[in-house]
C-alpha cells in the first residue's frame, strides 16, 4: 500500500497521518504522560523533606545542591544514571525528578516562610504540637505557594520528558525523534502539538485545582478589589 495525498506530499499539517497513525500516537501520549505525572508526584515527596531540613538546619546547602543538579545537562545527567537503572523508564523519570526539586523546594520554602508567625504562635497557644502546627495549619497557608510550583515542575516535566527519546523513553518525543531522522513532517509537527497541547491542559487543570483547595485566597483577592 502507497502513500496517498497529504502523506506522499510529506506536508506538515496531514489528517491522514493522524488517522492512520493514531494508536502510536495514543502509546506516545500514554507513556509521556506516564513519565511526566511519576516525575512530578515522586519530585514532590523528595521535595517536601528536603525543604523541612532547609527550615530547620538553613535553606543555602539545600539550594544549592538542587541548583547544581539542575544545571546538569540532561545527556550528562542521563549517563550518570545509566549504571544505576540501565535503559528504562526509570533513568527517565529520575532525571525529571532532580531536575524539579529546584523549583519545588525554593516554592516549598518560600510557602513556609509566607506563613505569618503570629499564626504560629496563636497554634501553639491552643496546644497544637510540631506535626499539628505542620499538617494542620502551614501546610495549607503554603498551598497556593506549592501549587505554583507544581505547575512549573508539570509543564516543565511534560516539556523536558521528550529529551527521553534519547534512551527510546520520551513519549512523543520518540515520534518527534524519528521525524526529524527521516524528515517526516506530519510526524515532528503532530508530536509537538500534542506536547503543547498536554502542557496547556495540565497547567489549566492545577489551577483550577488550586482555585478548588484554597477558597480563602479567593477571598482574600476578592476582600482586596472591594478595599
Amino acid at each position: 500500500m502507497t502513500a496517498t495525498g497529504c502523506l506522499a506530499a510529506n506536508d506538515w499539517i496531514c489528517g491522514e497521518y493522524v488517522r492512520s497513525r493514531r494508536y502510536e500516537l495514543l502509546d506516545a501520549v500514554v507513556q509521556h504522560v506516564g513519565i511526566a505525572f511519576s516525575s512530578v508526584v515522586l519530585g514532590l515527596v523528595v521535595a517536601f523533606p528536603l525543604a523541612l531540613a532547609a527550615r530547620r538546619w538553613g535553606a543555602g546547602p539545600v539550594l544549592g545542591l538542587t541548583t547544581v543538579l539542575y544545571t546538569i545537562p540532561s545527556l550528562a545527567m542521563f549517563a550518570l544514571l545509566l549504571p544505576v537503572f540501565g535503559i528504562s523508564a526509570g533513568i527517565v523519570v529520575t532525571g525529571l525528578v532532580l531536575y524539579s526539586l529546584t523549583v519545588l523546594v525554593r516554592n516549598l520554602i518560600a510557602g513556609f516562610e509566607a506563613v505569618p508567625e503570629e499564626v504560629r504562635e496563636a497554634a501553639r497557644g491552643m496546644g497544637y504540637g510540631p506535626r499539628q502546627l505542620l499538617l494542620g495549619v502551614e501546610l495549607p497557608l503554603l498551598l497556593p505557594a506549592l501549587m505554583a510550583g507544581v505547575r512549573i515542575a508539570t509543564v516543565s516535566a511534560i516539556s523536558l520528558t521528550t529529551v527521553g527519546a534519547i534512551v527510546g523513553y520520551g513519549g512523543l518525543g520518540n515520534l518527534i525523534y524519528s521525524g526529524m531522522e527521516n524528515f517526516f513532517k506530519a510526524e515532528v509537527l503532530t508530536a509537538s502539538a500534542i506536547c503543547v497541547v498536554l502542557a496547556v491542559l495540565a497547567d489549566l487543570l492545577l489551577l483550577g485545582l488550586q482555585w478548588l483547595i484554597t477558597p480563602w485566597s479567593r477571598h482574600r483577592a476578592g476582600r482586596g478589589k472591594v478595599l
